[in-house]
């Protein structure tokens, strides 16, 4: 299973980062599989419950420091796919390069 969230802290003003930070702190110390880019942060896991933990603590980091969070999730649930950011992307590079 793969997903993608962003969390984001309202009422806190424009510089967001530090807040980010918090949650992408969580993520990676989850030890799954995680890429964060200027959007999202992807994580990826065996089950629905080993993901959205982290998605769930990841969001209450945020929320300790923040009077508002906003959640964006989108997730791609698939049994049975492991390495699925990894190979998403390389069949994509592999169309690209037959160019």
């Amino acid at each position: 299973m793969i997903v993608a969230f962003s969390v984001s802290p309202l009422g806190v003003g424009e510089d967001v980062g530090e807040y980010v930070a918090d949650a992408v702190r969580v993520v990676r110390e989850s030890g799954l599989p995680n890429r964060t880019d200027a959007m999202f942060t992807t994580i990826e896991g065996e089950s629905w419950d080993e993901v959205m933990d982290v998605v769930k603590r990841a969001v209450a980091a945020v929320e300790a420091r923040a009077p508002r969070v906003s959640l964006v999730l989108k997730a791609d649930i698939r049994p049975g796919v492991t390495d699925g950011m990894a190979s998403k992307v390389a069949t994509v590079e592999r169309h690209l390069a037959a160019e």
